[in-house]
């Protein structure tokens, strides 16, 4: 039987849809003759020449024993199609080889046809048995057609489990990416991580631009910019797309649709939520989407769509305890107009002493992402406790008496026992339960010398150390009813003076370069 016969018989095993103009480039399949017979590779090549499948060729790799066919399996990638000989440097080399290449290498892909010409040494029915192989044939049962036969079926057989595993890798993928974008706390970071998983899904580069529609059913259809990648790397500084921008318009079709536009080089996800929300991600992969991959992406916008809804509540969430802290120091600073620009510049001067505190390694163990987060605005409740002081103590233009002074002291405990009440109800660290070490610690004192516990050094929690310097910097930069303020040299020279004494002097350290860096700032752009 002629060679152009037999394939034409064997049409029917190879898919002839039409595939699409451009595609993903396709290596040649990868074939490996594994044989101690020189003549069994040159018989093997000549009848597998000129043979394609799914217009990709085949390249036929060489080894001439159990061990080197173990190396080159080993080491070459994407071997599709092993032709093995059992009997090489041993009557069992072969399933040997088998053994190793499935647990060893633990490649469960390859395809693997036995092929031997001394069938009784070991028995087909055993073999398949006992061995995870794919085809037994004698060397003389493998004409020209039947080794055709099998090479291509062997080729299918191998292409969809390259599927599978590339779908299983998928959405192992998709799963791991989702759960980092579940930890984000911001728009911009979230835009990032799903810009980024897409490349990765694809296993290619991406890019594209990730925008967001709010108020679905709303007749706005301005689109925030939340990132960009690649080559629309620049439209990351816009805040809207704006219309005339080539994009614009394949959006515009994907929210009218309500579904995800796929039209190679021009691909939009339509990403709807349950807040109200439309994602809008476009991007230009470098050939055309397969099932497979339009499959993943649909997968990982559900998941997007998930993990922008619980970003969105624990936003929601923040921004509510935000204004539960606000409306407490607002409560404690109501009678007195002039300390409410105080606590502003109190919260300032707190987030950026922490932040070069971290930057400097002081206190790493404490100095964590989520206290650095809190800190600023927990710090504003450090006088909250005043809202017990008398009027005629809190607005006392002179210097108090002893009485008096017992009196004014007690705001440190009083605010300490409110918030950390509230703070019973919040799982783990948050603006009341460090609002409430900042409350009844930052009248200590370094040297044990404060009120109202008398605390020493670490004994004194961090926050309250940071606050300490701060509040008593402000304090004597500013008008109080019992003094005028001071020039910024002497206030300085008071902190440093205090430093070891009243104040840490590694929180004195770090508050001094903010205070420097800020000055000279200033003096500069004047």
């Amino acid at each position: 039987m002629s060679n152009e016969h037999s394939h034409a018989e064997d049409d029917w095993l190879i898919d002839d849809s039409v595939e699409p103009s451009v595609a993903r480039p396709e290596p040649p399949w990868r074939l490996l003759i594994v044989d101690d017979e020189p003549d069994v590779h040159r018989v093997t090549r000549l009848a597998l020449r000129g043979i394609e499948y799914k217009g990709r060729s085949l390249e036929l790799l060489s080894a001439y024993s159990g061990q080197e066919g173990f190396e080159l399996l080993r080491d070459q990638p994407g071997i599709a199609l092993t032709l093995l000989d059992v009997v090489m440097e041993t009557d069992d080399a072969g399933l040997r080889l088998v053994q190793r290449v499935r647990e060893e290498l633990d490649n469960l892909l390859v395809r693997i046809v036995l092929r031997t010409g001394q069938p009784g040494q070991a028995p087909e029915q055993e073999v398949i048995l006992s061995y995870d192989i794919n085809d037994y044939k004698a060397k003389t049962e493998l004409t020209l057609q039947k080794l055709y036969t099998t090479v291509i079926a062997s080729l299918r057989a191998y292409e969809s489990l390259v599927a599978i595993e590339r779908s299983r890798q998928g959405l192992s993928k998709i799963l791991e990416g989702s759960a980092n974008l579940y930890q984000m706390h911001s728009l911009r970071e979230f835009a990032s991580g799903v810009l980024a998983q897409i490349g990765a899904i694809l296993d290619v580069g991406t890019h594209g631009i990730l925008c967001v529609r709010r108020g679905v059913g709303s007749d706005s259809v301005a689109l925030q910019v939340l990132g960009a990648t690649g080559s629309f790397a620049e439209m990351a500084h816009h805040d809207e797309l704006d219309e005339g921008h080539p994009v614009y318009p394949l959006m515009l079709q994907a929210i009218a649709s309500r579904q995800s536009l796929y039209a190679y080089p021009n691909e939009v996800l339509y990403i709807p939520t349950q807040t109200r929300h439309e994602f809008l991600l476009y991007f230009t992969p470098p050939w055309p989407l397969t099932e497979v991959d339009k499959d993943l992406l649909e997968v990982f916008c559900s998941r997007i769509a998930s993990a922008f809804d619980n970003l969105h509540h624990h936003l929601q969430m923040a921004r509510a305890q935000e204004a539960t802290v606000v409306a407490l120091a607002d409560l404690a600073e109501y009678r007195d107009s002039d300390t409410g620009d105080h606590v502003l510049r109190v919260e300032h001067w707190t987030a950026r002493t922490a932040r070069r505190m971290a930057e400097r390694g002081d206190y790493p163990d404490e100095l964590t992402p989520r206290f650095l987060e809190l800190i600023g605005m927990a710090s504003i409740l450090h006088d909250v406790g005043k809202v017990a002081t008398p009027d005629l103590v809190l607005f006392k233009p002179g210097v108090h008496d002893q009485e008096q002074r017992e009196v004014m002291r007690r705001h440190a405990s009083i605010g300490a026992a409110i918030l950390q009440r509230s703070a019973r109800m919040v799982e783990g660290q948050s603006y009341l339960s460090i609002g409430a070490e900042i409350a009844g610690g930052h009248h200590e004192h370094f040297d044990g010398q404060g009120y109202p516990q008398a605390l020493k050094g670490e004994q004194i929690p961090l926050s309250a150390r940071i606050v300490a310097v701060v509040d008593v910097f402000d304090a004597l930069m500013h008008r109080r009813p019992y003094k005028e303020p001071w020039s910024l040299a002497d206030s300085l020279a008071y902190i440093r003076e205090r430093s070891g004494k009243q104040f840490d002097p590694k929180v004195v350290a770090a508050f001094l370069d903010e205070v420097d860096e800020e000055y000279s700032e200033s003096q500069d752009s004047a």
